[in-house]
């Protein structure tokens, strides 16, 4: 199934019921300074600066499931009901400003227990300075030097998948209006879907059909909890970067399955299940991965990676190899990057009107 193109980076674009201003997302990036789990004054005015900024869609960095989950123990929560009221302050905010809230939610697996970036270059978090254990889906590490997973019993499995419908039930809760799986970057849901990662011999590994189990799972009990007319994004690593990994095609096939099942734009990244080596990068190298999604699953997708000049990001949505940008580090630098950039492509984009003295 073919969709049509898309007109420019400023055309509004709408999925279920939910239209967005434009086609620029502020793409979830982590801030490593949250409070058990609760957002804090940093997290409001981080996302809320990029709503008064202009963008389409304002999407909260990946938000852990469930304690074990956290990437570092300042990563986001929606494991429990103490954690929705602080959330639904960012999401409110966001969406006076015109923007649409959005949350991402995930699971590190053998990738949690980390100190943060600038804390000794990010490396593994030992259980005795505030670390956890670590689950995947087989007994095996993601590096040298970092701990070994305790392979996911199917029991423990299933109550994974119901902890990402109750994080969705949250976020719903919440006042977000678009939620977004994190299946990429060697996540848990990444780390079932790649043979490099899933050893397992029972139904969660081997064959295709039992490494996309989890995955599968998760999206229908995400889906019962999150309403028909809110759009579901799904993040995956279009390429895993290492032979014998997840490829383009598997992609493909894994989006033609849960499309029906309820899953509106396919975010495509790459990477993550290995250590990072050099790769293909450059300004837009991902978007390829994103038009290849789009053009043969016939979904919508969004392009993100190095996109950082107005024309750049109006030549992917015109060119048809995405029908979303999602922005991140030119984000950072420049909360009003779209702003900017609505000036330098000569289309409209309304300022705040207590800025417009700057326009």
């Amino acid at each position: 199934m073919s969709i049509p193109l898309p007109m420019n980076l400023f055309s509004p674009l709408k999925l279920r019921d939910v239209t967005f201003r434009n086609r620029i997302a502020v793409s979830p990036m982590c801030q490593y300074s949250a409070q058990k789990g609760r957002p804090t004054d940093w997290h409001l005015v981080h996302l809320g600066s990029r709503a008064v900024g202009g963008a389409g869609a304002v999407i909260c960095e990946v938000t852990a499931v469930e304690p074990r989950g956290r990437g570092t123990p300042l990563d986001l929560g929606l494991w429990e009901d103490g954690q929705i009221e602080p959330l639904a302050r960012i999401a409110r905010f966001v969406e006076e400003q015109g923007a649409v809230a959005g949350i991402q939610i995930g699971h590190a697996g053998r990738k949690a227990s980390a100190r943060i970036p600038w804390d000794e270059g990010g490396g593994p978090l030992s259980v005795e300075a505030g670390g956890w254990p670590v689950v995947g889906p087989s007994a095996l590490a993601y590096a040298p030097g970092h701990p070994t997973p305790t392979a996911l019993s199917v029991e423990e499995i299933g109550e994974i998948v119901q902890a990402f419908g109750a994080a969705a039930r949250r976020a719903l809760a919440a006042g977000f209006r678009l939620l977004e799986i994190h299946s990429a970057h060697g996540y848990l849901l990444h780390q079932f879907l790649s043979a490099i990662s899933n050893r397992r011999t029972d139904a969660y590994g081997g064959s295709f059909e039992n490494r996309t189990r989890f995955l599968r799972e998760v999206v229908s009990a995400v889906r019962r909890e999150w309403p028909e007319r809110l759009p579901l994004f799904l993040r995956v690593s279009a390429i895993d970067w290492g032979e014998g990994g997840w490829g383009l095609e598997d992609n493909v096939e894994l989006v033609r399955q849960l499309q029906p099942q309820g899953v509106d734009l396919v975010d495509c990244s790459s990477g993550g299940v290995l250590p990072p080596t050099p790769n293909a990068s450059g300004p837009g190298y991902q978007a390829g991965f994103a038009e290849q999604i789009r053009r043969e699953a016939g979904i919508p997708t969004g392009a993100v990676g190095f996109i950082t000049s107005p024309e750049q990001a109006d030549h992917v949505i015109r060119s048809g190899q995405a029908d979303l940008v999602l922005v991140a580090r030119e984000l950072l630098r420049d909360p009003y990057w779209p702003l900017r950039a609505a000036g330098r492509l000569r289309e409209e984009a309304p300022w705040p009107k207590p800025y417009l003295r700057a326009r």
